[in-house]
């Protein structure tokens, strides 16, 4: 899709108005533009899709944009935008944390709280915008790099600032399969790059890693009879990244996954092993359900490597002779 609001057969005002309608619906939240030019404002705005990737090129005259508490409360919006500027000089402030965005920035935005961005001349900017949920980043971690300018010299930025170029010349020639993988590719490099540039979550002290890893396995204990729970939702539940949560476990001897696939075997492994009085018991497939394995086939699979033995053979023998992998 490209458009081009703002033409010059518009008077001042409404070639203004025009001009941050066709932002607001690109980055589909509300913002207000004001201008000090005294003879009307120009600009223009072409929007390309790549998948659920949405580009952005603004260029126009000296301009500010604002997305205040009253639109944030009056019309939430869940998309976080990367900023790349091109041409001209922004001030960026977000999250109470002011920046200068010079050419060839990169600077993350959040659409979920308030932002002030000042162009101080006229510009060339692009702007990508994802949806929320969808880079691996819990909020509170975005939240201390959102409104920092990040100069593409080394790092994941060096990275993205020429992908995010290439991408929006050529989106229009990009086909749509192909525009969803490098959707994928642009949410991936802005995960990459908040890990890098974070503050506090990887820089917590050891005593406040060691009070949080046994929260997680107790959490992870209580939800065993779960079988949605995985990595992604341990790290959800306690508003942590993915990537932090297996950090938390390098030490630890075991990876999440097989934590939950062998605490899940152990409680299938006591229950099968408990007499039950004057009746037969619960059938093996009827323990595994409860402690959330789904397939029968592969649950006598994880428990045989665990405990050496099917768990009929098991059950038979009261429990005995365990053999742990």
């Amino acid at each position: 899709m490209r458009t081009h609001p703002a033409t010059s057969p518009l008077p001042g005002d409404g070639r203004l108005a025009t001009w941050q309608q066709g932002v607001e619906q690109a980055l589909t939240a509300s913002v207000r533009a004001r201008t000090r030019q005294e003879h009307g404002f120009a600009g223009t705005l072409d929007v390309q899709h790549l998948g659920y990737l949405r580009v952005l090129s603004l260029e126009a005259d000296p301009v500010r944009l604002s997305r205040t508490s009253r639109h944030v409360d009056g019309a939430p919006a869940d998309g976080i935008v990367v900023a790349l500027q091109q041409a001209g000089t922004a001030a960026l402030t977000q999250d109470g944390r002011g920046t200068a965005l010079l050419p060839g920035d990169l600077a993350v935005i959040d659409l979920r709280r308030p932002f002030f961005l000042e162009q101080e001349q006229r510009f060339r900017q692009r702007l990508f915008r994802l949806p929320g949920r969808v880079p691996d980043v819990p909020e509170a971690r975005l939240r201390t790099v959102a409104g920092r300018a990040l100069a593409p010299r080394e790092g994941t930025a060096a990275l993205l600032a020429p992908l995010l170029e290439r991408l929006a010349d050529r989106a229009p020639r990009v086909a749509p399969a192909v525009g969803d993988l490098l959707a994928g590719n642009v949410a991936d490099l802005l995960a990459a790059l908040v890990d890098e540039h974070a503050e506090g979550e990887d820089d917590r002290p050891v005593a406040a890693r060691d009070h949080l890893l046994p929260v997680v396995r107790r959490y992870i204990d209580e939800h065993l009879d779960d079988p949605g729970l995985t990595p992604e939702t341990v790290a959800r539940a306690h508003r942590i990244s993915v990537r932090y949560l297996h950090r938390l476990f390098e030490g630890e001897g075991v990876t999440v996954s097989r934590l939950i696939q062998r605490r899940r075997v152990e409680e299938c492994g006591k229950e099968l092993a408990r007499p039950a009085a004057g009746t037969a018991g619960p059938t093996v497939s009827a323990v595994a359900l409860r402690w959330g394995f789904c397939s029968p086939a592969h649950f006598s699979r994880v428990f045989r490597t665990v405990y050496g033995r099917s768990p009929r053979e098991w059950r038979t023998a009261g429990g005995l002779t365990i053999r742990r992998s």
